[in-house]
């Protein structure tokens, strides 16, 4: 199983120029206890996969809206020379293949 069979909404977008946020949402509470469980989603883990330094991450559990959020420093500023996603809303991309052991 992989995150996007899990989760009902994974998205990431800008929070603010110098930020990105990530929300990994579940309607299912079997499916987002799973996750929580599994511990696949952490600073460190986020850190790995995105390529910044795990005290960088900014990481919520949020069991009461059945969902996680990430907040990392953007790796250029929003709207600077070489920025390809202006409202960050393509950098969720990743999180999507993200392994989810069963059991």
């Amino acid at each position: 199983m992989v995150l996007s069979d899990a989760a009902a909404l994974i998205r990431s977008k800008n929070a603010g120029p110098f930020l990105l946020t990530f929300d990994i949402i579940f309607t299912d509470p079997e499916q987002y206890w799973r996750v929580q469980r599994a511990h696949v989603l952490g600073p460190a883990q986020f850190a790995d996969l995105y390529g910044c330094r795990s005290e960088d991450v900014r990481f919520f559990e949020c069991p009461n809206a059945l969902a996680f959020k990430f907040t990392i420093p953007r790796p250029r500023v929003q709207g600077s020379f070489g920025d390809p996603d202006l409202h960050g809303c393509q950098q969720y991309a990743p999180l999507m293949d993200l392994p989810i052991p069963i059991g």
